[in-house]
C-alpha cells in the first residue's frame, strides 16, 4: 500500500482495459483492412507492420511526454487509475489527492496523460498480437521468419512488466531508463520487419566496403549508449544541472561526483548504495556533464559515417558511370539532418531551461535516430563490394575500397 492507502497493483480493472485495447485495434485494423481491401494478404501484412510501427514511434514520444509532465505518477496503481479503467472511475479519489497537493503528482490532467499513455501501449500490444497470429496463418507470405513478430510481442510482455515497476517502484531511474531502452528496442524490431516487407533495392550498387560497414555498427552502438545516458539525465532530473554552452554553469569543468551520480540502483533522488541522505547538485552536474560530452563523441561518429557513405556515392559515380540518381544521398541526408536536429534540440532544452517542445523533439530524434541506424545496420551487412568494371585509366585497387 503506498500513502494514500492504495494498492499498487489491482487487477480488477484489467478486463476493462484490455477490452478497450481490442476495440481501438479493431477499429485501426478495419480501417487498414478498406485501405488495402483487394490487394491481398501481403499487402495487407505489410501495412499492418508500417500501421505498428509508427504507433510505436507516437508511444515513444508521449511516454516522452508523461515523463516530462511528471504525469508517470498521475495514476499511482497499475494497470488502472484507482482500480477504475479511466479518471472518470476514478473522479473522487484524484480530487481529494488534487485538493491535498494542487502541484502533486495526482491531478486530472496527469491521471489523463498517465491513462491514455497506457491505453496507446495497450493497442500498440494488441496490434502486435495480430501481426504475430497473423504471421503463422500467411507464414508463405512474409519476407522473413515467423518468429520475429512473436519475438516483438515477447518484447511488448517485458515492456508492460516494466512499466508496472515504473509506477510500484515511484519513478526509480534504473527502471524508467530500462522501459526508455526497451522502446526503442521495440521500435527497431519493427523497423527490421518493416524494412523486410519494403525490400528496398541499397543505395550502392554492389554493396559497401567493410570500412563504412565497421563505423555503422560503432556509430550504432554509440547511439544507444548515448540513449541510455539521456534517460539516466531525464529520469534524475538532471536535465538543469548544468546552466550554459558550451561552459557548465560558468565552468569548462565544472565539479562532478560521478561515483554518485552513476550508482544504478536506488531511489529517485537517494544517495543509494546504502548512504543516507539525498543525492547531491554534484552528483547530477555529473551525470548531465557525461551525456554532453559524450553527445559530441556520438556527432563525431555520425560526422564520419555521412561522410564515409558520401564517398562511396562519389566513387560508385565516378566508377560505374552511374547516373546520380541510380545512387541514393539519403543516408549522408539523413545522418546529417538527426544530427543537426539532435544538436539544436538539446542545446534549446540547456540554454532555454529545459522547454517542453524542445524535450519532446530530442526524444523523437532519439527515435528516429534509432530508426535510421536500424536501417543503416540492415541494408550495409554485406560488407565487400561487388566486383565492378573499371573504365579505361582507373586504377583496380579504388575498386577494392571506394574509400582509399
Amino acid at each position: 500500500m503506498n500513502g494514500n492507502s492504495v494498492p499498487l497493483v489491482d487487477l480488477s480493472p484489467a478486463l476493462s482495459l484490455i477490452l478497450g485495447a481490442a476495440a481501438s485495434a479493431s477499429l485501426l485494423l478495419a480501417w487498414l483492412a478498406w485501405r488495402v481491401r483487394g490487394q491481398g494478404a501481403h499487402r495487407w501484412l505489410a501495412a499492418l507492420t508500417g500501421l505498428t510501427l509508427f504507433l510505436t514511434f507516437d508511444l515513444i514520444v508521449f511516454g516522452s511526454f508523461t515523463r516530462l509532465t511528471d504525469s508517470g505518477l498521475g495514476c499511482p496503481d497499475w494497470p488502472g487509475c484507482y482500480g477504475s479503467a479511466s479518471p472518470l472511475g476514478a473522479h473522487s479519489e484524484i480530487s481529494a489527492a488534487q485538493t491535498a497537493l494542487p502541484s502533486g503528482p495526482v491531478t486530472f490532467t496527469k491521471a489523463w496523460i498517465e491513462m491514455i499513455h497506457r491505453y496507446l501501449a495497450m493497442t500498440v500490444g494488441a496490434l502486435i498480437l495480430v501481426m504475430a497470429i497473423a504471421s503463422l496463418v500467411h507464414r508463405k507470405h512474409l519476407p522473413h521468419s515467423p518468429y520475429w513478430p512473436w519475438l516483438t510481442l515477447l518484447w511488448v510482455v517485458v515492456q508492460g512488466i516494466f512499466g508496472k515497476y515504473t509506477v510500484t517502484l515511484k519513478l526509480y531511474p534504473a527502471i524508467v531508463t530500462l522501459h526508455l531502452l526497451g522502446g526503442m528496442l521495440l521500435l527497431a524490431l519493427l523497423t527490421v520487419q518493416y524494412l523486410r516487407w519494403r525490400a528496398p533495392a541499397p543505395w550502392l550498387p554492389g554493396g559497401v566496403s567493410p570500412r563504412t560497414r565497421v563505423l555503422t555498427r560503432v556509430t550504432t552502438a554509440a547511439l544507444w549508449l548515448q540513449i541510455a545516458l539521456g534517460g539516466w539525465v531525464s529520469t534524475n532530473y538532471a536535465v538543469l544541472a548544468c546552466r550554459g554552452f558550451p561552459t557548465c554553469n560558468g565552468q569548462w569543468w565544472p565539479t562532478m561526483d560521478l561515483a554518485a551520480g552513476f550508482v544504478l540502483l536506488r531511489p529517485l533522488g537517494e544517495r543509494g548504495a546504502g548512504l543516507q541522505g539525498m543525492i547531491g547538485f554534484d552528483a547530477l552536474v555529473g551525470i548531465h556533464m557525461v551525456h554532453r560530452l559524450f553527445a559530441l563523441v556520438l556527432l563525431s561518429l555520425m560526422g564520419a559515417l555521412a561522410w564515409s557513405f558520401w564517398q562511396e556515392r562519389r566513387q560508385a559515380l565516378a566508377i560505374q558511370r552511374l547516373p546520380a540518381g541510380c545512387v541514393s544521398p539519403w543516408p549522408t541526408l539523413v545522418l546529417l539532418a538527426l544530427g543537426l536536429w539532435q544538436l539544436i534540440s538539446g542545446l534549446s532544452n540547456v540554454v532555454l531551461g529545459w522547454p517542453l517542445a524542445a524535450a519532446l523533439a530530442h526524444s523523437a530524434g532519439a527515435a528516429a535516430m534509432v530508426a535510421a541506424t536500424t536501417t543503416l545496420w540492415l541494408m550495409t551487412r554485406h560488407a565487400e563490394p561487388a566486383t565492378v568494371s573499371v573504365p579505361a585509366g582507373r586504377a583496380a585497387s579504388r575498386v577494392a575500397d571506394p574509400i582509399a
